[in-house]
């Protein structure tokens, strides 16, 4: 049986395009019996998602039948509320030089979004962005060249409404985002679940390397999971998916947290969810839930932009020297230890350009720092990080772009100090169930978090030293339980 329906108001519509067994008018859908949860993937290109529309409620029934459906209930409200989205500074740059290049006078400009692409060459990127946060076939866009180039207004694109290029393009468009719905039925048994594991070729300091990922993959196949490496390129194509593995460095205000929520939002197995990248990536908020819920942490403070920070009153709460971290910073980039008051007045400089609020913390100098992988709760490995030689960082990165890191010791579970392990399991245990890495430091027998990861490294011959295999197996098990309870 296809596992893709298209719905249309009227069968005339797809007269232009390519027969399937795929189209199903919107009124048979609302008259369509699922037997169970069948796991489609419903195409809704009514021309009318009107409150009450049959459109609309094609989209509201699509969800209740345990279907992923584009555009869902939440997106067809939000357009109808003109709910407004902006675009970050690179894409607004972006935005102008293609407004200059191709001479573009009016206050208003538009342009279609046909399933995350456009036609327009250069504005990639900005047609991927608003798909990530209107999932949708078909989306006519208004952008105002007055208003530091923003967006407008964002509205449904009728499937009825379009020319003979338009309707290309769409077919296209279509063609690329599902693969699948005009490719025969394959011969050999298809995978019971498939897994979209999101990196980035090109990244410096990947969670995983390619050997990890491999692995990952290999194993999936013999769990009758299809694992499939996807790009910031393939967002278009995340609903082909049952759950996304996020694998490459997560923020906010950025890619992969659009991703980890539009994959949320449609029903897939996510990991990291928003949740999660949203709670661990700002020391800011771990440092109040820390305080709050009496987790042993490095004294800390806020320092904020607008007020005046010295370095005698800092270093009256946490001593000299301390540390200054951006809220939002990974790999060791983004902190500065500070001597003096030279030094901070330098740091302050450098780093309040990419941070209005920063986080001073006292300075606790160990060997290692303590990492313990969690996976649903559970202790998933443990290493010892050393800092790198003749640094008081674990990475150590040079003005000329070279970077080194000190050495990585795997430890089995048993052998980790109970009070490291505690400590470790209570903090992620107010972040979620999914897969944290928590830092800590022994200090005076006292076991302390630095940050909680939700973004955790697992490198093949390092993470996975002690358990090889069964670690992967065990991270596609959870992915497995997970999708297992949102099919039944």
């Amino acid at each position: 049986m296809n596992n893709v329906l298209i719905l249309v108001d009227s069968l005339d519509d797809w007269k232009p395009y390519s027969k399937t067994n795929s189209i199903l008018t919107v009124s048979d859908y609302l008259k369509y019996k699922s037997p169970g949860k069948d796991r489609k993937l419903v195409i809704n290109l009514s021309n009318d998602y009107s409150y009450n529309s049959e459109g609309y409620y094609c989209s509201l029934l699509a969800q209740t039948r345990g279907h992923k459906v584009i555009p869902g209930v939440d997106i067809i409200n939000k357009v109808e509320a003109g709910t407004g989205i902006r675009m970050d500074s690179s894409l607004q740059k972006l935005c102008y030089q293609w407004i200059q290049k191709n001479n573009i006078t009016d206050d208003l400009w538009y342009f279609n979004v046909y399933f995350g692409t456009c036609k327009e060459k250069g504005l990639e990127r900005i047609a991927r962005f608003i798909f990530e946060n209107y999932p949708a076939p078909l989306l006519r866009v208004t952008l105002n060249t007055r208003h530091k180039n923003q967006i407008e207004n964002i509205q449904f694109l009728p499937l009825s409404s379009m020319n003979s290029e338009e309707e290309d393009y769409f077919a296209n468009a279509l063609d690329l985002f599902n693969r699948r719905v005009w490719r025969n039925p394959q011969t050999s048994k298809s995978a019971r679940y498939n897994l979209a594991v999101l990196y980035d070729p090109e990244e410096k300091f990947p969670p995983s390397d390619k050997k990890a990922l491999h692995k990952l993959l290999e194993l999936a196949k013999k769990m009758d999971i299809n694992a499939e490496l996807i790009t910031e390129e393939d967002a278009t194509r995340l609903m082909e998916f049952d759950a996304l593995f996020i694998r490459t460095t997560t923020s906010l205000n950025h890619y992969t947290f659009r991703l980890s929520q539009l994959a949320t939002q449609n029903g897939l197995a996510v990991i990291d969810d928003p949740q999660s990248i949203i709670r661990c990536t700002n020391k800011v908020y771990l440092k109040e839930l820390f305080e709050k819920e009496k987790i042993p942490a490095p004294l800390s403070m806020l320092l904020f932009k607008s007020n005046l920070n010295s370095y005698e009153e800092i270093t009256e709460q946490l001593g000299s020297p301390f540390i200054l971290k951006i809220p939002d910073g990974s790999f060791s980039i983004g902190m500065k230890k500070v001597n003096n008051e030279a030094e901070l007045d330098e740091a302050l400089k450098i780093l309040f350009d990419k941070s209005s609020i920063l986080l001073a913390q006292e300075f606790t100098p160990t060997d290692f720092d303590w990492r313990i992988g969690i996976l649903n709760g559970e202790p998933l490995y443990a290493c010892k990080y050393y800092m790198a030689k003749g640094h008081w960082q674990i990475y150590c990165h040079y003005a000329s772009g070279r970077s080194r890191c000190g050495l990585v010791e795997t430890i089995p579970i048993y052998q980790v100090p109970r009070k490291v392990l505690d400590t470790a399991l209570r903090a992620a245990s107010f972040i979620g169930k999914g897969l944290y890495g928590v830092d800590l430091k022994m200090v005076n027998d006292r076991a302390i978090v630095i940050e909680i990861n939700d973004n955790p490294s697992i490198d093949h011959g390092l993470e996975d030293a002690i358990l090889g295999d069964e670690l992967y197996y065990r991270l596609l098990n959870h992915f497995w339980r997970m999708l297992d309870i949102k099919r039944f």
